[in-house]
C-alpha cells in the first residue's frame, strides 16, 4: 500500500480484467494463426482492441487513460522506477499465473497438493522497483513452482489435449485463405470470430470440414514418439522451435518412415514451462526474494542460491513429440527413433 495509490490500483485492476482480451477463437491455437499470418500475439491484439474499441470510451470515462491501461493490461507500461506495475501483470508471480494454475487444477482434477497462493501475495514487496517474495514464504513459491510445471506436462502439453489442438491448428490453416480469418480489420470484425462460429465455418468449408469431422468422430493423431529433455539453457529449445530446423527433421523422419511429409507433425513448447522472465532485466528463470534483518532491513537473494528445489527445476523443460495418423504410428515412431534416438521401454507411450 504504501507503493500504490488507490487510483494506481483501479488502474492496476481494469488491466488485469482486460488482460487476456485479445484472445481469439480456440484462445491459444488460433493465436498460432496470428503470429503466422499477421505477425501479432494476443497481447498485441489487446492492446489494438483497448485502444480502438467501445473499451476505450468507458476506461476513459472512468477517468482513466485507456491507452496506459491498453499497455499495462499487457505488462508494457514500462513506467520510470517501477517495473513492479508491470511485474504484477506479467512476470513469474503474477496475478494471471497465480490465477490460472490453481483454476486449471483444480477443474481438470489434476491437483498437485494445496497452492497457498495467498500466502505468497501477502509476503510480496517492492524490492528496488522489482516485485519481490519474502523468503518467510518460501515453501508456498515452490509449491506454486511444481504446480506450475505439473500443469504444464499434464494439462496444457498434454499428448491428447495436443492431438486436438494440432488438428484444429492443420483446420484453421486449410481454410483461413478461403474464410478470412486473419482478415479483420476493425474490433468488430475479430470478435466476430468465436468459437461456435468458426467451428461451424470449418465444418462446412471443403478444405477443412474432413479434418473437422475426424475431431468430432475423436479419429485424433497418435504420437509416434516422445522425448523430454531437461536443460538449464534454451539451446534444446532454439534448435527444434525454429522452422528450419523443424521442417529438416520432419523432412528426414518422413523419408526414413516412407511416408508423406504432410504425414508427419514435430510438435515442440514454444514457452519454458517454469515461470518465465520475471523481468527483461533480471537473469532468465530467476525470481527475485528477499529476507529482513533484525532491523528490517530488506536483503536480495537468488531463489537458486536459497532453494535447492527451485535450483533443480529452473530452466526448461523441452519435450519433443512427433504426431502421425494411426496407420502409421509404428513406422514413424521406428524412424524418429533411429533418427533422435531411443526411448527407453519404460517410457513406450501407450495411447
Amino acid at each position: 500500500s504504501q507503493h500504490i495509490s488507490q487510483d494506481t490500483a483501479e488502474k492496476i485492476r481494469i488491466a488485469g480484467l482486460l488482460h487476456d482480451v485479445g484472445h481469439g477463437p480456440f484462445s491459444h491455437v488460433f493465436e498460432h494463426l496470428l503470429v503466422k499470418e499477421l505477425g501479432k500475439t494476443h497481447e498485441d491484439i489487446t492492446v489494438w482492441l483497448i485502444q480502438n474499441s467501445e473499451l476505450k470510451d468507458i476506461i476513459n470515462e472512468q477517468g482513466c487513460n485507456a491507452e496506459e491501461i491498453s499497455r499495462l493490461a499487457v505488462g508494457r507500461l514500462q513506467q520510470p522506477k517501477k517495473s513492479f506495475l508491470d511485474q504484477i501483470i506479467s512476470s513469474s508471480v503474477d496475478v494471471d499465473k497465480l490465477d490460472f494454475v490453481v483454476r486449471d487444477t483444480y477443474h481438470t482434477g489434476a491437483e498437485y497438493g494445496y497452492i497457498d497462493i495467498f500466502r505468497v501475495i501477502q509476503t510480496l514487496d517492492i524490492l528496488d522497483e522489482d516485485l519481490a517474495v519474502y523468503l518467510g514464504a518460501l515453501s508456498a513459491l515452490e509449491s506454486f513452482i511444481i504446480a506450475r510445471i505439473e500443469s504444464f506436462k499434464s494439462i496444457y502439453f498434454h499428448r491428447v489435449g495436443r492431438a486436438a489442438q494440432i488438428m484444429l491448428t492443420i483446420a484453421l490453416e486449410q481454410a483461413n485463405q478461403e474464410l478470412g480469418l486473419t482478415g479483420f480489420t476493425t474490433p468488430d470484425e475479430y470478435l466476430a470470430l468465436d468459437d461456435y462460429t468458426v467451428w461451424a465455418s470449418l465444418r462446412e468449408n471443403e478444405k477443412s470440414k474432413e479434418t473437422i469431422k475426424k475431431l468430432e468422430r475423436r479419429q485424433m493423431l497418435k504420437c509416434a514418439y516422445e522425448r523430454t529433455f531437461y536443460e538449464k539453457d534454451s539451446m534444446v529449445s532454439n534448435i527444434f522451435s525454429r522452422e528450419k530446423h523443424r521442417k529438416q527433421l520432419k523432412i528426414d523422419i518422413a523419408e526414413e518412415a516412407d511416408v508423406e511429409l504432410e504425414k508427419v507433425i514435430i510438435d515442440v513448447p514454444t514457452v519454458p514451462s517454469v515461470p518465465y522472465h520475471h523481468s527483461a532485466l533480471m537473469e532468465p528463470m530467476e525470481i527475485p526474494v528477499f529476507y529482513k534483518t533484525q532491523k528490517g532491513t530488506r536483503i536480495p537473494q537468488r531463489l537458486s542460491d536459497i532453494s535447492k528445489l527451485f535450483d533443480v527445476l529452473k530452466g526448461f523443460i523441452n519435450i519433443l513429440r512427433v504426431y502421425t495418423e494411426a496407420r502409421y504410428r509404428q513406422k514413424v515412431g521406428q524412424a524418429s527413433s533411429k533418427i533422435l534416438g531411443e526411448i527407453p521401454s519404460s517410457a513406450k507411450i501407450s495411447y
